[in-house]
């Protein structure tokens, strides 16, 4: 019987991951891992996002899903260069993944690249991608208690965004104990509120990024 530890095959992904961040600094590109539950808004976010980077950044997108194709073309009616990961019932993307898919991307004259993740709160929080920022979304229709029930995944992001505000009067989501929660977590994340079909809040986003990837392009950012 041979029994393989499960930090060997994260100390690999680490390494690779580290080949992708080196691959990205290269090109100039910031990269981003965004994470969330599944319903939780991520692609509806990032299709609101794109338009407000429309003639400031150019953006790419790598599509992670257990199947079909349904969010990459989404994405690609935006005339937005992107690929689609089916991981066939893997619950997350690893770095292997994802320099496959960046091997399919014309990287040359990219800005950001996004990289949306399985849907998963769990699983995700595990596996560096070769990323410069992970976002965590959590919408409010999901509970109020997430961040404390689990606390890797919102620990390990640099940014929280709390999207379906516009749903906020239809429950008993309680803004302030998600802050506590996640600033209890990370202190230095930052946290959004915003709504993707009513486009409140996703501009303060989109310019958060647009500073992170000027900085890198100054050669700034980590």
């Amino acid at each position: 019987m041979k029994i393989i530890a499960a930090k060997k095959i994260l100390k690999a992904n680490e390494e690779l991951a580290g080949k992708n961040r080196a691959r990205f600094n290269q090109a100039g590109i910031l990269t981003i891992n965004m994470v969330g539950s599944p319903g939780c808004g991520k692609t509806t976010f990032l299709e609101a996002l794109v338009a407000r980077l429309a003639g400031r950044a150019a953006p790419a997108v790598i599509e992670g899903d257990l199947a079909s194709t349904i969010d990459a073309q989404r994405i690609e009616k935006l005339g937005v260069p992107v690929v689609q990961i089916n991981t066939e019932g893997a619950c997350h993307l690893d770095a292997s993944m994802v320099a496959a898919a960046c091997d399919s991307l014309e990287l040359d004259g990219v800005d950001l690249l996004v990289i949306e993740n399985v849907g998963n709160l769990v699983c995700t929080a595990g596996f560096d991608l070769g990323e410069h920022l992970r976002i965590v979304l959590l919408s409010t229709s999901e509970g109020d208690d997430k961040v404390a029930k689990y606390p890797t995944i919102f620990q390990k992001s640099d940014a929280l965004l709390v999207t379906k505000i516009d749903l906020l009067s239809h429950g008993d989501f309680d803004v302030d104990r998600v802050a506590a929660d996640m600033k209890r977590l990370a202190p230095n994340g930052r946290i959004f509120h915003l709504s993707a079909r009513t486009g409140e809040g996703v501009q303060q986003v989109a310019d958060w990024l647009l500073g992170k990837s000027r900085r890198r392009e100054g050669g700034l950012a980590g």
